[in-house]
């Protein structure tokens, strides 16, 4: 048997869940070097501007930022930061995305990178871009829910 570690958040992309509405989430392995899986570890990892492709048959996810770590030894050479990096998910799950991007308006983002069980992991959404009135409803909702807390708090 072996020992199970549990999930560890890495990195949260919570610009994502503000812009898009998440319509379906997946989970995937990234292939990754050694040195930026030791960057990932020690936090310095972006998601942001990240999102991910479908390319012959496979996904790739572009744009996602990992800060070479300074002072390494055997660091001579690093990492390229902004690479792109290839998912690693069945093919049915590809097919999926495959036929739901091709939908007009959706996107693949990636939604939080985690270490699950000492391999890093991270969920994918497929997203649909939030209007500015979505947003502007969104934010009254979060606002009406504080006052009632706040309300309750006191009595």
């Amino acid at each position: 048997m072996t020992k199970t570690e549990g999930t560890k958040l890495l990195a949260d992309n919570r610009k994502a869940r503000a812009d898009f509405e998440i319509l379906q989430t997946f989970q995937a392995g990234i292939e990754l070097q050694g040195s930026e899986v030791k960057s990932i570890r020690a936090g310095r990892v972006n998601l942001r501007d990240a999102f991910a492709r479908v390319r012959r048959g496979e996904v790739y996810l572009l744009n996602m930022h990992i800060s070479p770590l300074a002072q390494s030894p055997g660091q001579m050479f690093g990492h390229d930061p902004t690479r792109d990096r290839k998912l690693l998910m069945h093919r049915a799950e590809i097919r999926k995305l495959l036929g739901s991007v091709d939908e007009k308006g959706l996107t693949l983002v990636p939604l939080k990178m985690y270490l699950k069980d000492g391999w890093i992991k991270v969920d994918l959404g497929i997203a649909r871009g939030k209007k500015l009135y979505d947003k502007r409803e969104d934010l009254k909702k979060k606002e009406a829910k504080r006052e009632i807390e706040r309300a309750t708090k006191y009595q």
